[in-house]
């Protein structure tokens, strides 16, 4: 289908002629000698072929071809005014689509807060969610499939991506209710050494399952890991029916499981970091609102 060539300054002008009837009072919208407009109709008339407007003394008059492509003169500049404005929009950051990576248990967390404040500030904004390990979420940034990664332990040696921190949270074991250590506030790593092992595979988030590995190290064991789950909440399902136990993120607690017990661990200097993911190249706005919704105050250490 051929496209026609036809210049904006031209349908703009047969618009406002086709409202005022008059050419003195279009020129005078228009901002230009009447000269100019009737240059710019009969122009405009050569590209269609055919006249648009009668001309007789004191009076101008639409033709039945004027009648004809008025409404669609009026709808294609329309659509150009919206396109232009929808287009602002996008790249000023105030719409279009942000796609966020996030780890399961940052959902009892990070994730709430941060979506609430970022939708206040942007309600047009439309945000896709997926939930996603750690592992998988440095994949999807590097082929682009997401914008955004909320995981946990990421590799800062990154060509690629940039990482921010957005808090940190000790460790707790996790243990049936019916568990002789469960009766404690307070468990010793140590004493976890012969108890078989729940975690997630460290294909998942390579990080956390080292750093849980190291710290397990620390209290002089390697732990026996009889069982994995992808899921946090698969995690302590299995530790309630006394499978084994875990070491998990605090915020685990959130998960309420009736048959579960989470309790501080001895020593508990040792800390798992949140952080903020994103590609170095991208220059999205919406990438940079978001990372502004990170206040300071939600990147302390909690």
């Amino acid at each position: 289908m051929e496209r026609p060539e036809l210049p904006l300054p031209q349908l703009h002008a047969f618009v406002v002629l086709a409202e005022e009837l008059h050419f003195g009072r279009a020129a005078a919208r228009l901002g230009i000698a009447q000269p100019p407009l009737s240059q710019q109709i009969r122009r405009l008339e050569d590209k269609v072929g055919h006249a648009l407007f009668t001309r007789e003394p004191g009076r101008v008059a639409l033709t039945p071809v004027g009648h004809e492509l008025l409404p669609v003169a009026r709808r294609a500049l329309s659509d150009l005014a919206d396109g232009l404005a929808a287009a602002r929009a996008v790249g000023s950051g105030r719409t279009g689509r942000l796609r966020i990576g996030f780890a399961a248990s940052l959902a009892l967390t990070v994730l709430p807060g941060l979506l609430r404040d970022f939708r206040q500030r942007f309600p047009e904004v439309r945000l896709e969610i997926r939930e996603m390990t750690t592992a998988p979420q440095l994949t999807a940034l590097r082929e682009r499939t997401v914008d955004i990664g909320l995981l946990r332990e990421p590799e800062e040696a990154d060509r690629e991506l940039d990482f921010r921190t957005v808090l940190t949270e000790p460790f707790v074991a996790v243990l049936s209710h019916g568990h002789p250590l469960a009766a404690g506030r307070t468990v010793r790593l140590a004493d976890l050494a012969e108890a078989p092992f729940v975690l997630l595979p460290r294909e998942a988030g390579p990080g956390l399952y080292d750093r849980i590995l190291a710290l397990c190290a620390g209290a002089g064991f390697v732990p026996d890991v009889v069982q994995d789950a992808v899921e946090w909440q698969t995690v302590c399902a299995l530790v309630e029916t006394g499978l084994g136990v875990s070491l998990a993120p605090a915020s685990i607690r959130r998960i309420r499981l009736k048959g579960v017990a989470f309790r501080a661990i001895e020593p508990g200097a040792e800390r798992t970091r949140v952080a903020v993911a994103w590609r170095k190249s991208d220059r999205n706005p919406l990438v940079a609102h978001l990372l502004a919704t990170v206040s300071p105050q939600s990147q302390a250490t909690r």
